[in-house]
């Protein structure tokens, strides 16, 4: 790209559009920004983007502004299928994300996560470590920030941790990581992605430029993703709870690295084997990156895990209150109600992602889960899925405020109300974020009507694993 003689469109002023436009600008780029939101946060972007040289574009004036652009940039949570990049296509322009300016742009190594589940978890982990280890890292991408924002703090000598979506990865095409990690596939995102099979494939594309001298960090215990392995050129590290694979695996109760013994897995303070399965892979992809033993098991020792992921957020009245709003598939929710220690109400719904709600009710049969509160947008196919599968401890409320309080009012002293949806959060909320922090608002109204006027805050429940995708 020759920013100083194409013209840019940026749609979409989330997080990643707003970098994305600052880094146009200082490239010395010409800059249209458009967001079909007129909400007070756009504007508010909108007029700061003004201020650096970027030209606003009204939905009416949209179609001929676009005609004068040579490349959109294109917001994780715009589709690939919306009309704008459609047209983008059809008249052969280039259809880029901030992902893609950021990757073009990076002149440091690189080390890459996808998959469905844990991706901020093992992302935030590696950080730690590779800080740890006095090395320059930041987690950018989908976590932290875009990675167009932090090109000058990570120069040539520092190491780009990066969280990469699906959406992402729509429009990502040059970024070659020194090590990919590739933690699961389950299904997530089918309204967006149509089918199981685009979805595998969109993760796939982490590892397409990869060659001999890079590593793929793959899951040993997943099908899918084991056979990642004929798709890549890299050299493939395994990890696996289940095996002692060639790489990072559990065995006598104790992480190892091949033949060396990193810790004991019962010095790691997260529990649920989905931790355990991020630990392995941030071993793996450390070990790959050139990190000391130490300097792994004294980061991994003190990890308390991250916001909005089974975070234990406090307790009233003797009920603890737990936040996996970060949980917006069926998959991330069943490994929170597994983890969670002794007997839960259980919060969910929100907007409805496309798969079926029936495997979490099997889950839950199970589990330490004594009632469901199910509420928001796909409230009733969340009501379906549970009674055909006999399930009948369940109560419908569609506004979330009332459906915490209910679930607050269910649950008895020694219990937990867990937030774990198993939906994304737009039918009410910007983000994941939003929502976790509302669901801790609400403690604390009941916390004041129990007339408390301090809630103690704990320790992560069970281990916790962002932008526009969820």
């Amino acid at each position: 790209m020759l920013f100083t003689r194409q013209t840019f469109l940026v749609a979409g002023l989330s997080r990643s559009g707003i970098a994305a436009s600052e880094y146009l600008i200082s490239q010395g780029a010409k800059v249209y920004v458009y967001d079909d939101v007129d909400d007070e946060t756009v504007r508010a972007a909108v007029e700061r983007l003004s201020k650096i040289g970027c030209i606003p574009v009204k939905k009416d004036e949209l179609n001929e502004r676009a005609e004068r652009c040579d490349i959109l940039v294109l917001s994780p949570g715009i589709p690939v299928d919306h009309a704008l990049p459609v047209s983008f296509k059809r008249a052969g322009k280039k259809i880029v994300g901030e992902s893609e300016l950021g990757a073009l742009a990076l002149r440091c190594p690189v080390v890459a996560v996808t998959g469905t589940n844990g991706k901020t978890t093992t992302v935030t982990m590696l950080e730690c470590i590779f800080k740890a280890a006095g090395k320059n890292a930041v987690a950018c991408g989908n976590v932290g920030k875009p990675i167009t924002a932090c090109l000058k703090e990570l120069g040539e000598d520092g190491i780009a941790v990066a969280e990469i979506s699906s959406f992402q990865l729509e429009t990502l095409y040059s970024l070659r990581p020194h090590v990919a990690v590739v933690l699961n596939v389950t299904e997530d995102h089918l309204n967006r992605h149509y089918n199981m099979e685009n979805y595998i494939y969109l993760k796939s594309r982490i590892l397409k430029n990869s060659s001999e001298s890079e590593f793929a960090v793959l899951n040993y215990d997943d099908p899918i993703v084991r056979a990642f392995d004929e798709k890549t050129k890299a050299t493939t590290v395994w990890f696996s709870l289940r095996e002692r694979v060639d790489g990072a695996y559990l065995s006598d109760n104790a992480f190892w690295f091949f033949d060396e013994r990193i810790m004991s897995a019962d010095e790691f303070p997260l529990d649920g084997d989905h931790n355990r399965a991020n630990a392995l892979a941030a071993i793996a992809a450390a070990k790959l990156m050139g990190v000391g033993n130490a300097f792994i098991a004294a980061a991994l020792k003190t990890f308390r895990g991250v916001k909005h992921r089974l975070e234990r957020v406090g307790e009233v009245n003797g009920i603890s209150f737990i936040d996996d709003s970060k949980a917006t598939n069926v998959d991330s929710a069943i490994k929170a109600i597994g983890s969670v220690r002794g007997e839960s109400v259980l919060l969910v719904g929100g907007k409805d992602k496309g798969y079926s709600y029936e495997p979490l009710f099997e889950a839950i049969k199970t589990s330490g889960v004594v009632h469901t509160v199910i509420y928001g947008e796909n409230a009733f196919r969340i009501l379906n899925a549970a009674l055909s599968r006999g399930y009948t401890a369940v109560t419908l409320c569609r506004p979330f405020d009332l459906a915490v309080r209910v679930a607050y009012l269910v649950a008895r002293r020694g219990q937990n109300v867990l937030l774990s949806p198993a939906s994304a959060s737009f039918d009410a909320f910007a983000n994941y974020e939003e929502r976790g922090n509302r669901f801790a608002e609400l403690m604390g109204v009941f916390a004041r009507e129990a007339g408390r006027e301090e809630v103690r805050p704990s320790l992560p429940a069970a281990g916790r694993e962002r932008e526009e995708a969820e």
